[in-house]
């Protein structure tokens, strides 16, 4: 009463008849297509459609076929038989199948990772039913779901399934219709791999304890200076205030210059001259000079006279520093 057929198919309905009958006639939504005549005429309206007497039931059994259906012909198909018969009418369903696939093939995961695999199902009529399995193994709808959009006359589905990367596994994604006798499939691998060293985290970590090691380093060495410097603070206090003391007890530095430790000792000075002093040394050597020129002057004076007086003449030469 209900069959399901892929598009470009044929399908066949069968009626059986409770008693004798002359002429049976078929309707593909509404439109007669085909009549029959017992025992064995067939009168067609065209080749989509044939008809022929069952070989096993006797005349009372009628095979219809359609071929190469169309989804234009999806609807009532109905039989009838003149004579003291009701109608028979069953339903044509004609679907269509698109093409499944997983992009992305196979994949490697780590050890517990969560994987996120895709099934895109394209050019399907109606909407397939989706579902995955792993390793042969039916997987629990509420890991995946599934999402479809028209796309003219046809739908494109995605499903979405997220499952644990535990072990290797071969993941399935499959699509389906009651027209199909075989659902239609697509498969990827997924291998595990090892967990990497994650370096990340242990730069951070030693990162972050050296860090904080450098810091109370850091904080010792201030707290170690400023004990240092404060008990530091005392001697140095205390030796200056021992050495104020020493200067203010002992004598000033002009009263030992003047001899009052020692009355025999006077310092000598030898990077400096007193204005004073220049100036008398040169005053008595002018006078040293004049002196010494007047008594040049007498002495020259005399030696002319005596020169005069006798034939002998003395020569006296004075030097003068």
């Amino acid at each position: 009463m209900n069959s399901y057929v892929l598009r470009d198919s044929d399908v066949g309905f069968r009626a059986m008849v409770q008693g004798s009958w002359v002429i049976m006639t078929w309707f593909v939504k509404e439109t007669q297509v085909l009549t029959v005549r017992a025992p064995a005429e067939v009168i067609p309206s065209s080749d989509l459609y044939s008809a022929r007497i069952c070989s096993t039931e006797g005349p009372n059994c009628v095979d219809f076929t359609m071929h190469n259906v169309t989804r234009d012909q999806a609807g009532p198909v109905t039989c009838n038989v003149q004579g003291p018969y009701k109608p028979q009418t069953a339903q044509l369903h004609v679907q269509e199948s698109g093409t499944v696939s997983i992009p992305g093939g196979n994949v490697t995961a780590i050890q517990d990772q969560l994987v996120e695999f895709q099934c895109v199902t394209t050019s399907w009529f109606p909407v397939p039913s989706v579902s995955w399995s792993q390793n042969d193994h039916a997987v629990n709808s509420s890991l995946y779901n599934t999402s479809s959009t028209a796309e003219g006359e046809v739908f494109t589905s995605t499903s979405t399934l997220k499952i644990q990367a535990v072990s290797n596994t071969q993941v399935e994604c499959i699509a389906t219709l009651p027209a199909l006798k075989t659902p239609k499939s697509s498969f990827v691998f997924m291998q595990i791999a090892p967990k990497p060293t994650d370096w990340t985290v242990l730069i951070a970590v030693v990162v972050s304890f050296g860090g904080c090691a450098l810091l109370v380093l850091f904080v010792v060495g201030i707290i170690f200076c400023y004990r240092r410097r404060k008990e530091k603070m005392p001697i140095y206090q205390n030796e200056m205030k021992r050495v104020t003391t020493e200067s203010q007890s002992s004598p000033r530095a002009d009263e030992q210059r003047n001899g009052h430790v020692n009355p025999s000792y006077v310092p000598e000075d030898h990077t400096r001259v007193t204005p004073n002093l220049f100036l008398s040394v040169q005053n008595n050597l002018t006078k040293i000079g004049r002196v010494m020129k007047i008594q040049t002057e007498n002495m020259d004076s005399n030696t002319i006279s005596t020169a005069s007086d006798s034939s002998t003449v003395k020569h006296r030469h004075a030097t003068i520093v």
